[in-house]
């Protein structure tokens, strides 16, 4: 059985706030939770997050720094700085990872240091910083290169990697091709689904065209060590309980996965 920890996103109860998915994952029995640190005010008042996690009960071993379009004045305007308040809070909260989204093109003094700065904060800090694989920003007139050095972490000198199975389909990728190419560079998984839409969908795991269940047995049976977070989009839940229920099916399934049972696709 894969000794990883299942984790729940802060992201997927949204509408709902972080204190809901600490809630949430206490009562389903969750690992833990990711923090996307940002998403609301909560989120970035770090000793207001550890008085809730030791509340519920509930760890906190991985955060999401502060890199997405929406969450750019978060902590400031230094992107670098970001970094390291992340960091710093992945500490406090006991956490040993770090995801990480590369830069935006316009951002392009701290893009062109990227790769290097990311080696540097592997070295300063006693957590991993995990650069996530992203997507073209994809219109009917065409793609629009929206990250530097790149969207694809692929190909750069990068030690520590989040795979997104929304952004492998996104991008017209598959999740097995990039866990294949990665190697032992993969650190992180954000367990979730996309058909390949111009969209980020975050679909639950099986509803899109990323082999979800087959990627999840892929990662067992190469001994996978790394936190499985569940990132996905619960908007469609009319309600607290259906929303409850949706997250509650997907951590059986997940844990019927690691054990080698099979799921219905």
């Amino acid at each position: 059985m894969s000794p990883s920890k299942i984790l729940l996103s802060t992201t997927s109860v949204y509408p709902e706030a972080s204190t809901s998915a600490f809630e949430l994952a206490a009562s389903l029995g969750y690992d833990g939770v990711e923090l996307m640190i940002g998403v609301d005010t909560l989120s970035t008042d770090i000793e207001a997050i550890a008085k809730l996690s030791e509340y519920h009960g509930v760890a906190v071993p991985s955060v999401h720094a502060p890199t997405l379009l929406l969450t750019q004045t978060t902590w400031g305007g230094d992107p670098w700085d970001r970094l390291r308040r992340s960091g710093e809070a992945a500490h406090r909260l006991g956490a040993d990872t770090v995801v990480v989204h590369p830069p935006f093109r316009w951002q392009r003094d701290y893009g062109a240091g990227f790769v290097e700065g990311i080696r540097a904060l592997n070295r300063e800090f006693r957590v991993t910083f995990a650069v996530e694989n992203m997507f073209p920003w994809r219109t009917p007139a065409g793609n629009i290169p929206a990250y530097l050095p790149g969207w694809d972490p692929t190909g750069y000198d990068y030690d520590h990697l989040t795979l997104d199975l929304s952004h492998a389909a996104t991008s017209q990728r598959q999740s097995l091709d990039l866990i294949e190419a990665w190697g032992d560079r993969l650190a992180h998984v954000h367990f979730t689904d996309g058909r390949g839409s111009l969209k980020d969908e975050h679909l639950l795991p099986g509803e899109g065209n990323q082999q979800a269940w087959q990627v999840l047995g892929e990662l067992v049976r190469r001994n996978f060590h790394g936190h499985i977070v569940l990132e996905v989009s619960t908007r469609r839940a009319r309600s607290r309980y259906e929303r409850e229920e949706l997250l509650r099916r997907c951590l059986e399934d997940i844990r019927a996965c690691l054990r080698g049972e099979a799921v219905a696709r």
